[in-house]
């Protein structure tokens, strides 16, 4: 096998055509067309650090017949319903669906208990928040099958590659109907219209193996023997056993926490992030990275800031979250009388709009942990989001400001069109954060405006609050048998847990906790 590793950067028309991108492939590999059988394109990215954006690919050549398994072995599911061996899942987003199919994989059964709808069913209650501004408290942006993630873009760029193989998480996406290529991509990312789709495939997967997965059930307590956990109740009073628990119930779930902190089973306050969503018109941003009107061929451009900022002598990092080019503003709240915003974009990333978290750092110090124990930060979190909702005016109408009218401490007299479709009301931004969250924000603003240029002007506008990007409270386990250290047969998992933040670290960390429950229960 005669096999040759190269790197090319090509324009965008040339990266973009099919045919174009093989020749200039062979070329670059001193070969004619017909001299190589395979070309396997294996990441492309945007550089756009020259006068012109390119196209940067890395691709292997083939003068042979590549090995079988260049893409990585399919996923095979053994039929476990008569397994001796069941976990209890609790939470059917990436970690708890990742967590699921591993366990088969493994030949434990997974019963996947989900407090919300279905994916499709819950698109009615997307749709009665953004347009009746009514929030169903188990089925909304954060809860229901395939998580926060399903409705909230669909990102799948994640750091985490220590923490587990991030191509195996892919190739499983990919096999249940995923794009191939976010094999390729160096920002992968499916969409908030196609993973839906995805999702469902997942869970057919998982009932079509002799696994279950229950929807509106709501755990609302714990069978505790000593200090070990059995099982779980349910809002209906039905007691479910199994050999081990996975608790992967995502940021949101302030019951689960209440309900372990009432129950004695340790949990910890942990550090987080809140600020603003702030929205451009995508051709702003496309203009200052690209440094061209019309991008052409090239995706809707994004950018990834961060500034340390002090404040009465604390330092605190300022940094963008969750940026969405080409996208919308959500309505993410999980209970009437909070206003909470998220962002999200399509496939496609077509929308006029470009939006992104910009957050400050919220520690331990910054939080009355003498009152509120390990709940302080969820306590803070919720205090912000409930006084943006009577500040707005106790609907989903999310407060707002122009950014240039942010920086001088102004009420905007108007505001600009928005992707946000509850709508907006104007207000001083510094009323909803407080003092301290909106200085750390201005200073990072500022800066912000120094590296792209128009950034930090009246052509932008911040929308409150981005309180959700990771959970406030830590539900501590042990670093080798990822099981509490207190609760033995409990095993908490993703982000909800403390230990993922997205789609794919927390579906990794899903099959890390399905791996640990086999080594526990064995098959």
């Amino acid at each position: 096998m005669l096999k040759q590793e190269l790197e090319v950067l090509l324009a965008p028309e040339v990266a973009f055509d099919e045919l174009a991108r093989y020749e200039a492939i062979l070329q670059q590999a001193g070969l004619q067309p017909g001299e190589a059988d395979f070309v396997h394109l294996k990441r492309r990215s945007i550089d756009a650090r020259g006068r012109q954006a390119m196209v940067r690919l890395r691709a292997d050549v083939y003068q042979s017949a590549p090995p079988a398994d260049l893409f990585g072995p399919w996923f095979v599911y053994p039929n476990v319903k008569t397994a001796t061996r069941s976990t209890i899942i609790v939470g059917a987003g990436p970690a708890g669906l990742f967590a699921a199919l591993r366990c088969i994989e493994l030949g434990i059964k997974p019963i996947v208990l989900e407090r919300g709808l279905d994916v499709r069913a819950r698109r009615r209650d997307l749709a009665a928040i953004n347009k009746d501004q009514v929030v169903n408290p188990d089925s909304n942006y954060c809860f229901g099958e395939g998580g926060a993630g399903t409705y909230s873009d669909g990102k799948l760029y994640t750091r985490a590659t220590k923490r587990g193989d991030v191509g195996r998480v892919l190739r499983r996406l990919v096999q249940h109907g995923a794009t191939p290529d976010i094999l390729v991509d160096a920002h992968p990312h499916i969409g908030t219209n196609k993973l839906p789709a995805v999702v469902q495939d997942l869970r057919d997967a998982i009932i079509a193996a002799g696994g279950e997965v229950r929807f509106d059930t709501r755990v609302t307590d714990l069978i505790l023997e000593k200090d070990r956990l059995r099982g779980v109740v349910t809002a209906t009073g039905e007691a479910l056993e199994a050999d081990a628990t996975i608790l992967a119930t995502g940021h949101s779930a302030r019951d689960i926490y209440d309900l372990l902190h009432r129950r004695g089973v340790l949990i910890e306050a942990k550090p987080f992030a809140l600020g603003v969503r702030v929205e451009h018109p995508q051709a702003l941003i496309d203009q200052a990275q690209y440094r061209r009107a019309e991008r052409g061929l090239l995706p809707a451009a994004s950018y990834s800031l961060v500034h340390q900022t002090e404040v009465r002598g604390e330092q605190r990092g300022v940094f963008s979250f969750c940026m969405c080019p080409g996208g919308f503003i959500v309505p993410a709240a999980t209970a009437p009388g909070e206003v909470v915003v998220n962002g999200m974009s399509p496939s496609r990333r077509d929308s006029r709009f470009a939006n992104s978290g910009i957050v400050a750092a919220v520690e331990l110090s910054d939080l009355d942990v003498k009152q509120y124990g390990p709940m302080a930060g969820l306590h803070f979190q919720q205090e912000i989001e409930q006084r943006a909702c009577h500040i707005a005016g106790g609907t989903q109408h999310a407060p707002a400001q122009l950014l240039g009218d942010f920086l001088k401490d102004k009420q905007s007299n108007t505001l600009l069109e928005t992707s946000y479709q509850p709508g907006l009301v104007s207000v001083r931004m510094d009323d909803v954060l407080g003092p301290v969250l909106a200085e750390r924000l201005r200073q990072g603003f500022r800066d912000f405006g120094r590296k792209i240029p128009g950034y930090a002007t009246n052509a932008a506008q911040i929308v409150g609050v981005e309180s959700r990007t990771s959970a406030p409270v830590r539900i501590p386990r042990d670093k080798d048998t990822l099981q509490h250290p207190v609760v033995a047969g409990l095993f908490p998992c993703g982000e909800g847990a403390g230990y993922a933040g997205g789609i794919v670290s927390a579906a990794m960390d899903g099959e890390r906790c399905a791996e640990a429950v086999a080594a526990l229960v064995g098959r």
